[in-house]
């Protein structure tokens, strides 16, 4: 039988391209239009502050789907099109222009944005982000032999663009207000890790600072005024203090909205008729027992199929783990689960020489696992996570004890 609905996706990212593919791949026959408001066909992000920010190579690679895919699915991709609002009433979106598309069912597929300093002087040439490819493109262009490189905040972005940076030759300095960069995520043992590989690696990384002011001349950035008074010269200054969800359109619509677009395991919010995917959604996850909104690359691959097979109203896979990684330097990271910086932590392996796996342990259960340069081990992490045991300390930080024996 024909299938006469129309299904919306809004967000040109890897969450919606992997929607619109997982409806194909289910068996959607109906219309099918993806909205995205950059020019650019839906694309994966994490090489825009890794291999293509360090050699502009590897572009091609990070689109999800070419043109011809979508065409070959009958999928109407619209890309340069922004959504202004979504008529609830009359079941339709509405771009900047006016235009409006009528939907039986819509995926708010909408990410996040960079958070901007509200200070004076962020407006100043050379303050920039990184999000999109053209942010990519300009930092590349800026990240030259003794360039003068500032980043305000040291979490993942932030310190990847700082290696970016140094193996370019640029003079790199990171500002975080913390006492150690990734501190909140990782608790303080492992942190210093990536405080101690920056260092090692020529960055100028201090800790526990405050930036007052971004002072420029001309109107271009020339440096940052820390809260002590002292300035820090910059040809280019970096702003990695996080992400926003993009929840206005979902706001505007009348929906829950509570740090992202509020959902249930699989995606549906206050509407029935409304899902919610990646970055922007706020979901209840069964195994971690609470809600979460995860910014990270896997998230976006994974969650729309769980989501899509709500929207046809089919039993879906069960969620993801948490999974996010990094490439810094000759650092190479998985981390899997959702630890708490206040969990116990075990290591298995040398810390000092960056060949690891760190466990996050909470009443003597695993709720996190980051393997930093040992490789293939990232079945038996979530296995141990799965699991919900306790385990024997000594066992679990003992390389020659299998980890697959400790579930």
């Amino acid at each position: 039988m024909t299938d006469e609905r129309t299904f919306v996706v809004v967000g040109g990212g890897l969450a919606g391209a992997k929607a619109v593919e997982a409806l194909r791949d289910k068996g959607f026959g109906g219309r099918l239009v993806l909205f995205a408001g950059e020019d650019h066909l839906p694309y994966e992000r994490p090489p825009l502050s890794k291999d293509y920010l360090k050699t502009g190579e590897g572009l091609d690679d990070a689109f999800v789907h070419d043109e011809d895919w979508y065409a070959a699915h009958d999928i109407d991709v619209r890309t340069g099109t922004v959504i202004a609002s979504v008529d609830r009433d009359a079941r339709e979106v509405v771009t900047a222009a006016g235009e409006r598309t009528g939907w039986d069912r819509l995926l708010l597929a909408t990410g996040s944005s960079p958070r901007h300093l509200d200070l004076p002087g962020a407006d100043l040439d050379g303050v920039v982000s990184l999000r999109t490819i053209e942010d990519s493109n300009r930092l590349r262009g800026a990240l030259k032999p003794q360039a003068r490189v500032v980043l305000v905040g040291g979490g993942w972005i932030g310190l990847e663009v700082a290696a970016a940076a140094r193996e370019a030759g640029a003079t790199v300095t990171v500002l975080e207000s913390l006492d150690l960069p990734l501190v909140r995520v990782l608790g303080p043992k492992v942190a210093q890790v990536f405080a101690d590989l920056h260092r090692e690696h020529g960055v100028d990384l201090r800790t526990g600072v405050q930036v007052e002011e971004l002072v420029g001349e001309g109107g271009s950035v020339t440096g940052v005024r820390l809260a002590d008074g002292s300035t820090v010269p910059a040809d280019l200054v970096v702003v990695g203090i996080g992400a926003a969800p993009n929840t206005s359109l979902a706001a505007d619509a009348g929906l829950d909205v509570d740090n992202g677009v509020v959902a249930d395991a699989v995606g549906r919010t206050s509407d029935p008729d409304i899902f919610a995917v990646g970055d922007v959604a706020n979901v209840e996850h069964p195994f971690l027992g609470r809600r979460v909104r995860v910014e990270h690359w896997a998230n976006a691959l994974n969650q729309p199929t769980l989501v899509a097979s709500a929207m046809l109203d089919q039993p879906g896979p069960e969620a993801e783990l948490p999974y996010f990684f990094t490439d810094q330097y000759d650092l190479g990271m998985e981390y899997h689960g959702l630890g708490s910086p206040d969990d116990e932590v075990v290591v298995r392996g040398d810390l000092a020489g960056r060949e690891f796996v760190a466990f996050w342990l909470r009443d003597g259960v695993v709720t996190a696992g980051m393997n930093v340069n040992v490789w293939d081990v990232g079945d038996a992490v979530k296995g141990l996570i799965h699991s919900r045991s306790q385990v024997d300390r000594a066992q679990l930080a003992d390389p020659d004890v299998p980890l697959e024996i400790l579930t």
